[in-house]
Order: C-alpha cells, then structure tokens, then sequence
C-alpha cells in the first residue's frame, strides 16, 4: 500500500502525463515551475482546524499550496488540478488558507440541504443531519468558481457513512452525495479514471 506521500506524488506525476496527453503539457510547465508548497503557518492553522485532515491532502499540500487563483511568484494561477464523479467539470485545489477560511461558509448557505428540507433534493444517507456537529472541509471548486459544484471532506457523517468521506455538491439540480470513501480512495478514483477531466477543451476554460 502506498503512503500518503507516495499517493500525492503519484497524483502529480499521473496529472503531468495527462497535461502532456492532451497536448498542453507548456501550460503544465508554467505551472509547475512556479508553484509552492504549504507554509507551516498556512498548514498549522489549518491541522488546528481540522485535526482529522488526511495525510495525503496534507502531501498533496505540500507540493502545491492550491490552484484557485492562487499566486505564485508574482503570476495567477487557475489551474484545473482535480476532478469528481460529474463528467465535464474539472475542479481547482484551494490552497490550505482557503479551506481555513472556507470553515463555517457551507453552514451559512447549506443548511436546506443537511436538514432534507426539500424531498425533490437528493442527499446521501451517508451524510449527517445534525447541523450542530457538523464538520465539512471545503477543498475544491468546480472549474466555474464553484458556481455548479464544490467538494467536500465530511468529518461527521451519519451512522451509515465514513469518517472522512468525500461529498460532491452539485447545483441545479441541486443534489449532495457521497463519491468517495475517502480522500486516499478519491485519488485513486482519479487516477483510475486516467485523469479524464483533462482535456484540450480546458485551455479554454
């Protein structure tokens, strides 16, 4: 079984390859030449927060501290570096300040969802109902600024799912649905897929 460095390395060398696939690896280049990883302040702050945040979110951090209009040495980036379940939206990493700051946005706009107030909206049972525990890690944006999907690290599942599931929340039709067991096998999801959110059409995105 790879570890959690392992894991984010070989995410970032199978997203390099797909770039390179699809004939736009200079844009891959310009990123890579220029990101950073995490500061130690950025990712205590962070661990302080979420103290169950995954080891692999953290490697993957590391070596790239977010793709969401994300500066680095002087240049924006809005690099499409994830992807999910929904065929057709590739997905930015925030970096480790964002999700910080992202802590209590979901619970100001999400609570119809978490209370099943609308039975025409699909929510995963694996999901908790109790908006008093609730303990969502906002990672990702859909490539629209999050607009149509954001994804999620659910520390306080219902009985039925698993501590550290991943949740996609997809927007009209609204749904909230469990897509991972866990960021590991989110990953790994992503990479058996071959990377299938890359595509030439995202120079245009």
């Amino acid at each position: 079984m790879s570890t959690a460095k392992e894991l984010a390395r070989a995410y970032w060398d199978g997203l390099r390859n797909a770039y390179y696939r699809e004939n736009i690896g200079e844009q891959w280049e310009e990123f890579a030449a220029a990101v950073q990883g995490v500061s130690q302040t950025d990712l205590d702050r962070l661990l302080k927060l979420y103290p169950d945040a995954p080891e692999s979110l953290i490697e993957l951090l590391k070596l790239v501290d977010g793709t969401y209009w994300r500066e680095y040495q002087g240049k924006t980036f809005a690099f499409l570096f994830l992807g999910s379940d929904y065929e057709g939206y590739p997905y930015y990493l925030l970096s480790a300040q964002q999700m910080a700051e992202e802590k209590n946005e979901f619970a100001q706009w999400g609570e119809y969802l978490i209370r099943r107030e609308y039975d025409d909206i699909p929510v995963d049972e694996r999901i908790g109902d109790d908006m008093g525990r609730l303990n969502l890690l906002h990672f990702s944006d859909c490539c629209n600024n999050g607009g149509t999907s954001q994804l999620f690290l659910d520390f306080s599942p219902s009985a039925k799912g698993k501590k550290g599931q991943v949740v996609r929340y997809l927007h009209d039709p609204d749904e909230l649905i469990v897509i991972a067991d866990s960021f590991d096998a989110y990953l790994q999801m992503l990479m058996e897929q071959d990377y299938a959110f890359i595509n030439e059409d995202i120079e245009d995105e």
